[in-house]
């Protein structure tokens, strides 16, 4: 019988071991020396969580805040609204990933951008850009990218064949974000309450576990970098409750069938040959230094914020103020909480960032949280 999906994830979705799982956490957690406050960086982990149960697997002695999310939930409008403008620019395609469709920026997304007759187009891969490129040799192919550490080496492999094989009609405009420097924003926060991190293990694969030695040796932080499978998240959960009651705060690799320490050397070689740190503002966060990725100076001819400089909007523009995603990504509140939850604010139509995606706090909430599952007698 031939290996199928379903094959390679059946064991992380073991009833019987979450069940295990939830045992151990629960005896553990009564030596706990007060409640903990686990933030899950990714709106990956925040999915799993919800829907998947765990919070009702959890005792009430631990807490999730829940992080920045996704790329797509982080991106501000004003960079939207670059996306929706050079859509609309003659003989542009703009290509980007599936998830950038319904975001709404001041003018619209990029669904409404297409309705009105612009050439958008939403690949898997960023290479698909020099098929379409190839086949429309008139035309300006636009890749609008997104990510954070994990998809950066794709933009990278992008221009390095753009180059290599000097296509002229393909131009980038770069969105690529980092993990380590949101968490350091929002530990440095007065009112922040995170006790520990449940790392994004993805961003690891790439990158290495060692963008997060920092939190446990620089902040008194604990990290567990984290699958994304229900057992994945029940074994880091375990992990981080182990250090609190053996008093020990330290970077642990959960996820040891994929992340090392180094990262993927080749890759970061790559980003380092065409990007540099820069400043970005995060949807939801505000300005955060060198959380950004943007091409070097000497591949200005490849960027398209340089080469449509004078018909890209330049004005900052903040989420509604009746949004509290700001403070949700803080741990102040709960997406419930928000007076617009479910009601102005929905997947549908979102007004903030962690509703703009499907791996937004506010989506999770909004798909799963009414979901009255009795977990413990179901798995």
């Amino acid at each position: 019988m031939g290996l199928e999906l379903k094959n390679l994830y059946d064991d992380f979705r073991d009833a019987d071991t979450i069940k295990a799982y939830a045992k151990i956490i629960a005896a553990d957690a009564q030596k706990l020396p007060h409640p903990i406050n686990i933030m899950e960086v990714c709106g990956g982990h925040t999915h799993t969580i919800m829907k998947y149960g765990i919070l009702q697997l959890l005792p009430s002695t631990i807490h999730f805040v829940h992080g920045p999310g996704c790329p797509v939930c982080i991106m501000p409008k004003e960079r939207i609204d670059h996306a929706y403008v050079l859509s609309m620019q003659e003989n542009v395609i703009l290509v980007t990933l599936g998830d950038m469709i319904k975001v709404p920026g001041s003018n619209g997304s990029l669904q409404d951008a297409r309705s009105k007759g612009a050439d958008v187009r939403f690949v898997y891969s960023p290479l698909d850009c020099l098929k379409i490129a190839q086949e429309n040799p008139d035309k300006t192919v636009i890749f609008f990218a997104i990510g954070f550490e994990t998809t950066t080496p794709m933009t990278a492999a992008l221009l390095d064949t753009v180059i290599r094989q000097d296509v002229k009609n393909i131009l980038l405009h770069v969105n690529h974000v980092t993990v380590p420097e949101p968490m350091r924003a929002l530990i440095s926060d007065e009112a922040c309450i995170i006790d520990a991190f449940l790392g994004p293990s993805h961003v690891s694969v790439i990158s290495g576990s060692k963008i997060y030695e920092e939190f446990p040796r620089d902040w008194g932080k604990p990290v567990v970098v984290s699958g994304f499978e229900p057992v994945d998240v029940m074994q880091s959960i375990s992990m981080i409750v182990k250090q609190f009651i053996e008093n020990r705060c330290e970077l642990e690799v959960e996820y040891k069938r994929a992340v090392t320490r180094e990262g993927n050397l080749k890759a970061q070689a790559l980003n380092d040959t065409y990007f540099h740190k820069v400043d970005f503002r995060w949807r939801g966060l505000g300005d955060i230094p060198q959380s950004g990725m943007g091409l070097r100076s000497e591949y200005d001819r490849y960027n398209a914020e340089k080469m449509y400089d004078a018909v890209l909007p330049k004005e900052e523009i903040d989420d509604h103020k009746l949004c509290i995603c700001g403070d949700i990504l803080k741990g102040k509140a709960s997406p419930p909480q928000c007076s617009i939850f479910g009601t102005a604010c929905k997947p549908s139509s979102p007004v903030g960032s962690c509703m703009v995606s499907s791996e937004g706090a506010c989506s999770a909430y909004y798909k799963y949280g009414n979901l009255q599952v009795e977990i413990r007698d179901n798995l």
